[in-house]
């Protein structure tokens, strides 16, 4: 019987196992380390001080704010995941968590990521972080999303927030700084989104989400990955202009901002037919996104290098 029983038990650990990483699925853990590190950066370039328990706490609300929003996305795009190749296996459309399940979840992630971003820093910070989560389930999720091809443009302000959340949490109030912090990370969402689009067009198409290359084909979007990425990068220069970052920041935007627009000329130009698809297989797209992930988060670490360093 004892091996039986310990036969069971081990039997169950990696299944156990598998249950949790399927809710971990559900917040969307990619996404939230990009969301954690401008929140992050934030709270540090933020004038003042939060003692250390209260921003570890605060961190911890937008990681739980920002999953929340994500296992809500999934409960509500639960139909169209399943016939997407790119989400097919996620855990509700394959049937591993029940999407009642999942929306409590987020709900009850959403709830007590604000409430406790109020009692444990100030009551703005947890106002802009409902709005955050509001903005991403409802205008972007539920609204946007499957009715326009501007809906990674206006819908990518929800991802913007983290950085003027972490700002509020020390200050309690909200000034120029942030807003340009949100302002760049807007402005980075729809390159780097469309990237995604162009070796993934495919699937949208196929469930009727009218992202950009599905509505106005392959070329006019590898125009628009160049436009808003000059649009970008000046903005990324106002940190040291307007005197809250200095050389350091500035030298690292200065060069991964030639990078980043470096592949944005390369999906700008890639071979394609007469049709404007890509002859490529999105070769350059798919670069560029990858750089995109790592040009934000290297660009905020810089922002907090020099503040560090400079003081």
């Amino acid at each position: 019987m004892s091996d039986l029983t310990a036969s069971s038990a081990s039997d169950s650990i990696p299944q156990d196992l598998s249950e949790v990483r399927d809710w971990v699925t559900l917040l969307k853990p990619r996404v939230i380390s990009l969301v954690v590190l401008t929140g992050i950066v934030g709270l540090m370039v933020a004038p003042g001080h939060l003692a250390p328990a209260l921003a570890v706490a605060a961190v911890l609300c937008i990681a739980l704010g920002a999953g929340a929003a994500g296992a809500i996305n999934m409960w509500y795009d639960r139909d169209i995941d399943a016939r997407m190749k790119r989400t097919a296996t996620r855990p509700i459309p394959a049937g591993r968590i029940e999407p009642g399940a999942a929306l409590a979840y987020g709900v009850a992630l959403a709830a007590a990521s604000v409430l406790i971003m109020g009692l444990a820093t100030n009551w703005v910070a947890a106002a802009v972080l409902a709005l955050s989560i509001g903005f991403y389930v409802f205008v972007y999720t539920m609204w946007l999303k499957r009715r326009t091809s501007q809906n990674i443009v206006i819908g990518g302000a929800a991802g913007a927030f983290p950085p003027v959340i972490g700002w509020a949490a020390v200050t309690g109030h909200i000034t120029l700084e942030p807003i340009i912090l949100f302002a760049i990370i807007f402005f980075w969402t729809p390159p780097h989104f469309w990237a995604l689009s162009l070796f993934a067009h495919a699937d949208y198409e196929r469930v009727g989400v009218p992202m950009l290359p599905v509505t106005h084909g392959a070329k006019e979007t590898r125009k628009q990955v160049l436009i808003y990425t000059l649009v970008l990068l000046p903005l990324t220069l106002l940190p040291t202009l307007l005197g809250f970052a200095g050389w350091v920041y500035a030298a690292a935007a200065v060069l991964l901002g030639a990078e980043f627009l470096r592949h944005a000329v390369l999906v700008f130009r890639d071979r394609q037919d007469v049709a404007g698809r890509s002859l490529t297989g999105d070769a350059p797209a798919r670069k560029a996104f990858r750089y995109s992930l790592s040009y934000l988060g290297l660009l905020f670490i810089a922002l907090a290098v020099d503040r560090m360093i400079l003081g």
